[in-house]
């Protein structure tokens, strides 16, 4: 069994940004810029918007964070939006979600620009990606393809089974898997048995929201399974309360993989480097 470090591949991805960025600097070229709206005092939002805020300084992006009450309107939200689809200076935008019950994240992931839509959740931009057009996808699955890629992991023929459908992580991982030429099983809430794909699966992605649900008699020897869950679960012991849990039973998977990601340290870190990407093409593509 050998580990997906998340953490080892972004940080050698940010590296490579960087560089990139001091590329167009000396060439005169613009430096990519980076916003980030927050609705209201939600801590995890707020603490993953700090976290992107510190890969912009660290990669030489500019950063904005623009941060509006819980209160503020969806109609006044929209308009914050357009002025950004506005500002040329602005490349890439990002929408924290979730957002107030009374704003419909539709509308608004809808109003922000295509073109600076670096979350890859546009309608235009989920199109073009199942249609193989070169577009923003969206971070998370962006960074596992990027994972896969980097310890060489082959797809090529081989059974992918993910489980979730979400609109952020499974539609558009299957659509992307599906471009790495695996043959691609949707599994959700509605499937009888699970176990009866996964047990067949050269590589599982599980994506389900569910702390330990991936079990290792669900698993055949030499996997690849990649854990995109994350949950806190209290835990005594732990000076904080609680631990953070993946969607995978990590201690009776790992033994029968190939390879397999930790958590925290696998898909995290690469979603905060598929968004530098992300923006980093922003600018690629004026």
């Amino acid at each position: 069994m050998k580990i997906l470090s998340g953490l080892d591949v972004s940080k050698a991805l940010r590296i490579e940004i960087k560089e990139k960025v001091v590329a167009l600097k000396t060439s005169g070229k613009k430096t990519p810029h980076l916003a980030a709206i927050l609705v209201g005092n939600d801590g995890a939002s707020m603490t993953y918007v700090a976290a992107k805020e510190k890969d912009c300084q660290e990669v030489g992006f500019n950063s904005t964070v623009l941060k509006f009450d819980a209160s503020i309107s969806e109609v006044d939200l929209i308009k914050e939006v357009i002025k950004i689809n506005d500002n040329p200076d602005i490349d890439g935008l990002i929408v924290q979600l979730p957002l107030p019950k009374h704003i419909s994240e539709k509308k608004i992931t809808e109003t922000i620009s295509y073109k600076k839509d670096v979350d890859g959740f546009h309608p235009m931009n989920v199109g073009m990606m199942f249609k193989g057009i070169k577009t923003f996808l969206p971070a998370t699955p962006f960074g596992i393809i990027k994972m896969l890629a980097y310890y060489n992991i082959e797809t090529a023929g081989k059974h992918c089974v993910i489980i979730g459908r979400s609109d952020i992580v499974g539609k558009p991982m299957s659509a992307l898997m599906l471009q790495q030429n695996c043959t691609v099983t949707v599994c959700h809430s509605k499937t009888p048995d699970v176990s009866v794909f996964t047990k067949q699966a050269d590589i599982i992605i599980a994506a389900v929201g569910l702390p330990n649900y991936l079990t290792g008699e669900m698993v055949k020897e030499d996997a690849v399974v990649i854990d995109v869950g994350i949950t806190r679960v209290a835990d005594a012991s732990n000076k904080n309360g609680y631990k953070l849990v993946g969607d995978v039973h990590f201690e009776s998977v790992a033994p029968k993989c190939s390879w397999i990601t930790p958590v925290p340290g696998g898909v995290g870190p690469m979603t905060r480097v598929g968004l530098l990407l992300n923006t980093l093409e922003a600018i690629n593509s004026k």
